[in-house]
Parts: structure tokens; sequence; C-alpha cells
């Protein structure tokens, strides 16, 4: 049986990656390996083993073209509503919170949110499903 350990993003600005997911989810620096043309960060928290790997490439100063293809990473938490007020106030800019339907039911509470590098991230209730 295959085990997700991590995904990877190219991002610009190490310290602003790592100070964003520091501050928007707790993520901390578990390791960092530099090579001659590039860097890669892993992040984590004790919630989860899986892990956010973030890849610099020395000389890169141009944003990266994300394309149609990427979706977008997600994250549940405790309390939407305070995680909402909470990166609001940060300055992040989070998009409003959805309460998500299917047949009547709330299937997903959740707002979406951009780090630094224009990536998606959905952050939804910590319920059903989504643990």
């Amino acid at each position: 049986m295959a085990k997700a350990i991590h995904s990877m993003i190219r991002v610009l600005d190490e310290q602003r990656s790592v100070g964003f997911y520091r501050d928007a989810f707790r993520l901390t620096v578990a390791d960092r390996i530099d090579f001659e043309g590039f860097t890669l960060v892993y992040l984590s928290n004790d919630k989860s083993t899986f892990e956010l790997e973030l890849t610099i490439n020395k000389g890169t100063t141009e944003p990266y073209d994300l394309g149609n293809g990427y979706g977008h990473l997600a994250f549940c938490v405790e309390d939407v509503d305070a995680e909402h007020t909470r990166l609001d106030a940060a300055g992040y800019n989070p998009r409003k919170l959805v309460d998500f339907q299917h047949d009547g039911k709330t299937l997903a509470r959740f707002f979406f949110i951009k780090d630094p590098d224009g990536y998606e991230i959905e952050v939804l209730q910590r319920a059903g499903r989504f643990q």
C-alpha cells in the first residue's frame, strides 16, 4: 500500500514562503537541503506526517506560470470561522467563507487563500470526511 508523504511547489522567495506557511498553517521547517542550483525546504507540523516541499530554484526571478493544471492544497482546521478572521487580520486576504451543500446537508464549510506565489489553498472546517 502506498503512503502519500509530500507535495512539492516551486516558490520564488524562501523566507516569504516559509513565513506564510508558518503564520497561516503552523508549518515549520522539518528539513532544508541546499544544492548548487536549488534548495529544498520540507515543512510539516505535529498534526500529520505529510510534508509540503518548497523548491527554490536559484537564479529564478520571475513568478512561475501556474498554468491551468494546478488545483489546490487543502488544510482542515478546528474552527474555520476563527481561522478566516485570524488570516484576514494578518493581511492574507482570505476569500469568503462558503457553506457547500449537497442534498440539503453541509458537505463542507471552507474558504480559499493564496500563498505568496499564487498557489490556491483550501481551508476546511474539520468535519465529516475532512479530518
